[in-house]
C-alpha cells in the first residue's frame, strides 16, 4: 500500500492510500479557504468526573448536501472538493470542523464562577476516512481487497495518532444512515484522537482488572470462549475472528467481532488476522443489510487500548449496532437509557442471532 501525504488549501493534512505503488498523487487544492483556527474546549463534569467537549464551531458544518455537492467525492473540473484528486482508493484528511485538534490556544483553567469545573483546550485530532470514491457505494459493497486496505488504513492512523501530542486514546468508527444522524451520505468513517481515556473504556478497564484479579484470566477471553462453545449467539466463526450477538446486548441489533488472539489495537493485528477480518466483517455487514427491506443504519465502533495506560488489560473488539428494532420502528434512548444509563432491549439477543445466521 502506497501512502502519499499532502496539504489542503487551509493547511490540513490529506493522505492518500493506494494499492498501486505507481500511483501519483499531486493534485492541488484550488479552493480559497481561510487558515484553520480550531477553538474547541473541554470541561470536566465535577459530578461524574467525565470530560465534555465544547465545539460550537461545528454548528456551521455541511449538512446533508445533495449528491452533486458532496464534499467527499473526488474533485472534477469546476467543482473542487475536500479531495483534490479525480479518483482515489482510500483517503484520510483532517476534519474541517474538529471536536479535538492541535494548536488550540489557551491554557488549563476553570470555568468562571464554577471553580470545581476544570477546563482546557480540546487538544487531539479528528480525521475523516473515505472508504471509496464511489458516492453510491457502502462499506458492505467493498471488495475484500478494498476492505483490507481500509483495515491497513485504520492500523496506520491508530499508530500515527498514538504518537500525536496530547492524544491518550484512538477511536475509529463509522456512522451510517440518517437514523444515526449522518449528515454526509458518502461512504466514510472517522477517527478521533481523544486527549483523555474515554469513560466507557475506563469502566471496561476497571472491570477487566477486577476479573483478572479474581480469575487470573481476561474477561473478554472467557466471554469469547464461552460464546464459541455455546454457539447459540455466534453469527460467524472464522479462523481468527468470531462475530456474535452478546448475551447482554443493549441494542436491538448488536454484533461484536473479536479476534481470537489478545491484541491491544488494530495496529497489532497480523496480516493473516487483517485478511480474515476483511472477509468476516463484510459477511457480517451483508447479513445486517439483509435483516430488513432497506440498508441497516448502524454505528461501527472499535474498542482499542488507550495509548499509555491499561494496554495489558485491553482486548481489541469491534461493536456494530443499530437503532432499528424492526423494519419500521427505531429504538429511542428515552428516560431509562439516557437519564440513568439502564438499558432495556425490546429484542432478545438469541432472536437476532438466529435471524443473522
Amino acid at each position: 500500500m502506497k501512502r502519499t501525504a499532502r496539504r489542503l488549501a487551509d493547511g490540513r493534512e490529506i493522505i492518500y492510500f493506494d494499492a498501486d505503488p505507481a500511483q501519483v498523487r499531486d493534485a492541488v487544492d484550488t479552493r480559497e479557504l481561510p487558515p484553520q483556527a480550531p477553538a474547541s474546549e473541554m470541561r470536566r463534569d465535577p459530578l461524574t468526573g467525565e470530560w465534555v467537549a465544547i465545539a460550537a464551531h461545528r454548528q456551521s458544518r455541511i449538512y446533508k448536501p445533495p449528491a452533486e455537492l458532496c464534499p467527499l467525492c473526488p474533485s472534477s473540473p469546476g467543482r473542487p472538493t475536500e479531495i483534490p484528486e479525480s479518483a482515489y482508493d482510500v483517503v484520510v484528511f483532517e476534519n474541517q470542523f474538529p471536536s479535538f485538534a492541535q494548536g488550540i490556544p489557551g491554557d488549563e483553567s476553570t470555568v468562571e464562577g464554577v471553580p470545581m469545573v476544570p477546563s482546557a483546550p480540546a487538544t487531539g485530532r479528528c480525521e475523516v476516512v473515505c472508504f471509496t470514491s464511489d458516492h453510491n457505494s457502502s462499506f458492505s459493497a467493498l471488495t475484500e481487497a478494498q476492505a483490507r486496505t481500509v483495515v491497513d488504513v485504520w492500523a496506520d492512523r491508530t499508530a500515527a495518532l498514538a504518537e500525536t501530542p496530547g492524544v491518550e486514546q484512538v477511536f475509529c468508527f463509522e456512522n451510517r444512515g440518517e437514523e444515526i444522524g449522518v449528515t454526509l451520505h458518502h461512504p466514510h468513517g472517522q477517527i478521533y484522537g481523544y486527549p483523555f481515556v474515554t469513560p466507557k473504556t475506563g469502566k471496561m478497564l476497571r472491570v477487566a482488572e477486577e476479573y483478572l484479579n479474581q480469575h487470573g484470566r481476561h474477561v473478554q477471553g472467557d466471554v469469547l470462549a464461552a460464546e464459541r462453545a455455546a454457539g447459540r449467539r455466534v453469527v460467524v466463526d472464522s479462523e481468527h475472528w468470531t462475530a456474535y450477538v452478546p448475551a447482554a446486548a443493549r441494542w436491538p441489533v448488536e454484533v461484536h467481532l473479536v479476534p481470537h488472539r489478545k491484541v491491544p489495537d488494530i495496529a497489532a493485528l497480523t496480516d493473516a488476522e487483517r485478511d480474515d477480518f476483511a472477509v468476516t466483517y463484510l459477511d457480517v455487514l451483508r447479513r445486517l443489510d439483509g435483516l430488513y427491506d432497506s440498508p441497516l443504519p448502524y454505528i461501527a465502533a472499535w474498542h482499542q487500548a488507550p495509548v499509555r495506560v491499561g494496554r495489558e488489560l485491553s482486548w481489541l473488539r469491534l461493536e456494530v449496532f443499530s437503532v432499528r428494532r424492526s423494519a419500521d420502528k427505531l429504538k429511542y434512548l428515552a428516560g431509562s437509557e439516557s437519564g440513568m444509563g439502564v438499558w432495556i432491549n425490546d429484542v432478545t439477543p438469541e432472536q437476532i442471532a438466529d435471524r443473522l445466521r
